[in-house]
């Protein structure tokens, strides 16, 4: 795999704009370029196509949208790029950041209004890093419900896409123009196909083990939790095409992943006064500081798991995700109606776990400051009916790759110069986190995902116009 110098290849096949890969940022790419009268052609590796959206949990965050106008919430793409700074403790480029803010706006807006997205903003709890409701989620607040809404439009556009495909070369001149793509079928069979513009949408490197282990060996061990086509090929062409790349040792961590049941447990777990205890039956950390660094501070613990306790209200809040059904559907959450089945359930030093349900009560309750610096807010305390899961933390998706600029073009190492056709958005470009998990903001993986797919779309288009 890698870059084949062109020359004057002649291709019996070509199209204005490829898209290599259909998740979020592959449609959103697609949708936006065949608006603007662009021939477009995807290409997928998954049958059917998949990826690390169907995994996630399906909300796009935005500042400023229509929906939270309607929903009364004020609240603007600059406050929210100060908010993702602040995550990143200010290691990423603030540029990038406000004009993905601006940018996810729009696109909220876009899929909302130009393709009927079943899109609402969630009020009923906060997740770490936003200090407004600015989640929009599908009714089921679920990747695949949201992948499934964005591929039904690419199908009612008529937007052609190649399935089982994988792209293994591209085709390029010394100046890094991209002219095709070669595609390997399942039976090994290989098909070129010229193009005008390409926008690499084709994600991480999660699931390459060997640059997993190079750029971020501190997760390398963990369970990989994204999905396995993330081969790391945008990043290794770009760097073949000489390419910039950033934050590689970036990454979003998820930190209550049910284990042996490998299902993904809803934040509000958290969020509304949920605790994690280790095998000593005590706290480890501050567990709502986000769900992407929780993922290390779980690693970290005896055995490589902690036990998610929480309340009903809770568990209720929780239950409006797929992921959070799922879990409760596969016997990884199980409930406890005292306390004494809770010892029972989790293993751990009956005294030891009383103790510390009964210091964070006295938290809960104004009565003590946190030993953790952990603003629990006005929750309700942790009382039977108690909740619990075994959990690990994991690797979701990486955060570090191709550094780009604000319309998604992919920029030249040492300079600001964009490559002539080549766009990226997703996981294929570098996020918003900087230079480690704990910038993550939560939801920035689909909102760089929609948002520069959505850009790089509209580049795409006006450069084969």
């Amino acid at each position: 795999m890698g870059i084949i110098r062109s020359g004057d290849k002649l291709f019996d096949i070509s199209v204005p704009v490829v898209v290599i890969g259909a998740g979020a940022c592959g449609c959103s790419a697609a949708l936006a370029a065949n608006e603007r009268g662009a021939g477009v052609l995807m290409i997928e590796r998954d049958d059917p196509p998949t990826g690390s959206t169907s995994l996630s949990g399906g909300q796009i965050p935005a500042a400023g949208t229509k929906l939270q106008i309607a929903a009364g919430i004020t609240d603007t793409p600059e406050d929210f790029a100060e908010e993702i700074l602040e995550k990143a403790k200010h290691q990423t480029d603030p540029d990038m950041a406000l004009a993905i803010s601006r940018g996810s706006t729009a696109t909220v807006d876009w899929l909302v209004d130009t393709y009927s997205a079943p899109l609402e903003v969630l009020t009923d709890f906060f997740y770490p890093g936003h200090k407004k409701h600015r989640m929009h989620g599908t009714p089921n607040r679920d990747g695949a419900e949201l992948l499934t809404c964005l591929l039904d439009a690419v199908t009612r556009e008529g937007i052609d896409m190649l399935t089982a495909a994988v792209a293994t070369d591209l085709y390029a001149d010394e100046d890094g123009r991209v002219s095709g793509v070669r595609i390997q079928r399942p039976d090994g069979s290989t098909e070129d196909v010229g193009c005008g513009s390409l926008i690499l949408a084709c994600n991480g490197f999660g699931g390459n083990p060997d640059m997993v282990q190079e750029y971020i060996p501190e997760i390398a061990e963990a369970l990989y939790f994204g999905h396995v086509g993330n081969k790391g090929d945008a990043v290794k062409w770009g760097l073949e095409l000489g390419a910039d790349v950033a934050d590689m040792g970036s990454y979003q961590g998820h930190g209550a992943v049910a284990t042996p049941h490998n299902t993904h447990i809803g934040w509000p777990s958290i969020t509304e006064g949920g605790i994690m205890v280790n095998t000593d039956g005590k706290r480890f950390s501050h567990e709502n500081r986000g769900y992407s660094e929780q993922a290390i501070e779980v690693i970290r613990q005896p055995g490589n798991f902690a036990w998610t306790i929480f309340n009903e209200t809770a568990h209720n809040i929780a239950m409006q995700f797929n992921h959070q059904k799922e879990s409760v559907e596969a016997g990884a959450i199980r409930e406890a109606d005292s306390f004494d089945r809770l010892a029972e359930i989790t293993e751990v030093p009956k005294d030891a776990l009383a103790e510390t349900i009964a210091e964070v009560n006295e938290v809960l309750a104004g009565k003590k400051e946190d030993p953790f610096d952990r603003d629990f807010g006005d929750k309700a305390p942790l009382e039977p009916p108690f909740y619990t899961v075994k959990v690990t933390g994991a690797l979701f998706h990486t955060q570090g790759g191709l550094v780009i600029d604000g319309e998604a073009r992919v920029l030249q190492k040492g300079s600001k110069q964009a490559l002539p056709n080549l766009f990226a958005g997703g996981g294929a470009a570098r996020g918003l986190t900087g230079p480690s998990c704990w910038g993550y903001t939560s939801g920035a993986g689909l909102m760089t995902a929609t948002t520069l797919g959505r850009l790089g779309g509209e580049g795409a288009a006006a450069l084969v116009s």
